[in-house]
C-alpha cells in the first residue's frame, strides 16, 4: 500500500548532510587553514580526501575523528599537519550552520509530526546543531546514546524501541535524509518508508559521503527540506 504524508506521526531525520550543512562547514575551515599557509584550496578535492579518510575501520566517534582526518589529509592538500588544525576543524563543528531551508521547514513539520533527530555525532555536537536549527526535535539519537553509528540497523532499532513505548511502530515514522549510504538503503531494508533529501542535486559525485554500493529508490524525493514541507502542506489542504 502506498502511504501519503497522512499516515506517519513521526518524522526521523538525519542531521549532519541533510539539516546541517557539513561540507560546507569543513570546505570553510580548511579554506580559512589554507589562507593563512598560503594555499590555494580545491573544496571539491578536500571533501573526496575526507571522505577517503573519514571510514576507517578504527574511527573516532564524529566529529572527534576530525582531528584525526585533518591530519591524514593535510599532506596532500598542502596544508599543516599539526593536531592543533585538526582540533581546529573539529570544534569548527560548534559553528556549522543549517541549511537555509532547514529551520523554516522543521518548525512548519513539527506542527504536525513529533520529529526525532538521528544523528551518527556524539551529543556534545548535536547540542549546537540542534540549537542552530532552533531546537524542533522531540526526541534525539546521537552515536553516544546508541552507541553506534548508522547505517548499523542497531541505530534504527534503538528509535524503533523508542516509539515503542509510546504505542506506535515503525510504520508510523517516515526517514528522511540526505545519505544513501547511511539512511536511505538501510532504512529500506528495514521496513521503513524514507525520504531522500538529494542535497548534492546540482553536483556531481557524493561529495563527503560515502558512495552506496547500489542506489536505493526512495519512496519520497524532494532536493530540499522547504520541498517536503511544502508537499505536507499542499497534501493537508
Amino acid at each position: 500500500m502506498v502511504k501519503t504524508f497522512a499516515d506517519f506521526k513521526y518524522l526521523s531525520f538525519d542531521v549532519v548532510g541533510t539539516l546541517i550543512d557539513f561540507e560546507g562547514g569543513i570546505k570553510d575551515c580548511l579554506a580559512g587553514i589554507a589562507a593563512e599557509a598560503g594555499v590555494k584550496l580545491d573544496g571539491e578535492e578536500a571533501l573526496t580526501l575526507y571522505r577517503q579518510a573519514r571510514y576507517f575501520e578504527n574511527a573516532d566517534l564524529f566529529p572527534d575523528d576530525l582531528v584525526r582526518v585533518y591530519l591524514a589529509i593535510a599532506p596532500r592538500l598542502g596544508l599543516p599537519a599539526q593536531p592543533a588544525y585538526g582540533e581546529r576543524l573539529r570544534d569548527s563543528a560548534k559553528n556549522w550552520k543549517g541549511f537555509a531551508d532547514s529551520k523554516d521547514a522543521l518548525a512548519r513539520l513539527s506542527k504536525k509530526y513529533r520529529l526525532i533527530a538521528m544523528t551518527n555525532s556524539r551529543r556534545w555536537a548535536f547540542a549546537h546543531f540542534a540549537k542552530e536549527l532552533g531546537n524542533p526535535f522531540y526526541a534525539a539519537f546521537t552515536a553516544d546514546d546508541t552507541g553506534t553509528e548508522k547505517p548499523d540497523p542497531a541505530f534504527f532499532e534503538t528509535v524503533f524501541d523508542f516509539v515503542a513505548k509510546e504505542g506506535s511502530t515503525k510504520e508510523d515514522i517516515l526517514h528522511v535524509a540526505q545519505s544513501q549510504y547511511h539512511d536511505i538503503g538501510i532504512s529500506r531494508r528495514l521496513g521503513m518508508t524514507n525520504c531522500w533529501i538529494e542535497r548534492r542535486h546540482a553536483q556531481k559525485g557524493y561529495g563527503g559521503t560515502i558512495e552506496p554500493e547500489q542506489f536505493t529508490e526512495p519512496d519520497f524525493h524532494f532536493t530540499s527540506m522547504a520541498g517536503l514541507s511544502n508537499a505536507v502542506e499542499e497534501a493537508e489542504a
